[in-house]
């Protein structure tokens, strides 16, 4: 079983929303494995008060020529798609690191055995991590400079599902912002897509581009309208409809939210109103999972 947790443009609180749906779920008695898979930002340890543990490099294919053996015959250039490696008018090849994706293509058409050699470079970090509410968050976080993100976002995804596969239970996946590729590898294999997202012009406008996403990929989506006393939720519900999408939950912009944001604590462990909208989510969640729904 796997629930993502996304939207369309970053701010709208998925984070707060994911966060505070995994302590719920967990509290209901529901064994979860989370993934935050915003490798670029990810944050869902801040706002469970967490410290990242179990640092694991990620590595990337990176060529190393052996110029002794090189015969200078360019293949290697001519097959890179991402123009990563150039030559000299003699045809020695170099390469730059940062436009390289380790594809391998250079590798398999060099037709001299040790020309190029294994090389590689770390493009980030997972983080195995136990939280203080009992459940494992599963972290992946890009080196600062990296431009390629869908390699962490595989591995750390791989990783989440070996755990929750040892451990039983949901998988929980937070993903990036956007629609990108990233998103779509980290919701791919989800029962079920909750779309957070606020009533502001921006955000109405990325809440389509998420819902086509979630058709396109034919998963049940429900949406979730942060700050939904600040604009338009009949505009949201429109263009849910359209996509045959629910609001199943609408939260009220709150002081609460933000202390809680603030201190590291997750609001549906307070009592205050807040607090029910995501315990409701949570047992809607569940009996939907459990085929309530």
């Amino acid at each position: 079983m796997q629930v993502a947790v996304s939207g369309g443009k970053g701010g709208t609180g998925k984070s707060t929303v994911a966060t505070n749906l995994a302590v719920a779920l967990h509290s209901l008695g529901t064994d979860i494995v989370m993934a935050d898979l915003d490798v670029e930002a990810p944050n869902d340890h801040l706002l469970l008060g967490a410290e990242l543990a179990n640092e694991e490099p990620v590595n990337q294919f990176m060529p190393r020529f052996d110029y002794s053996k090189c015969t200078k015959c360019r293949k290697c250039a001519e097959v890179c798609e991402e123009h990563a490696i150039v030559t000299l008018k003699d045809g020695t090849p170099f390469l730059m690191p940062v436009l390289c994706s380790g594809c391998r293509a250079c590798e398999i058409v060099c037709p001299v055995p040790g020309a190029i050699l294994e090389g590689f470079r770390t493009i980030g970090h997972t983080y195995v991590t136990q939280t203080p509410y009992g459940f494992t968050l599963v972290t992946g976080k890009l080196r600062e400079g990296e431009e390629r993100s869908m390699p962490l976002v595989v591995v750390a995804k791989k990783k989440a599902l070996e755990i929750q596969k040892k451990e039983g239970g949901m998988l929980l996946v937070d993903t990036a912002a956007g629609t990108g590729n990233t998103v779509s590898k980290a919701i791919e294999g989800s029962r079920l897509l909750i779309a957070v997202t606020e009533p502001t012009p921006l955000g109405i406008h990325d809440t389509e581009l998420i819902l086509k996403l979630g058709k396109l990929m034919k998963l049940e989506t429900w949406v979730v309208v942060n700050r939904s006393d600040l604009g338009d939720v009949g505009k949201v519900a429109e263009i849910a409809e359209k996509y045959g999408a629910e609001i199943v939950a609408e939260i009220p912009y709150s002081e609460n939210i933000v202390k809680s944001y603030v201190s590291g604590k997750p609001i549906v462990l307070e009592n205050v109103p807040e607090a029910k909208i995501f315990r409701d989510l949570a047992e809607r969640v569940t009996a939907f999972l459990g085929g309530g729904e």
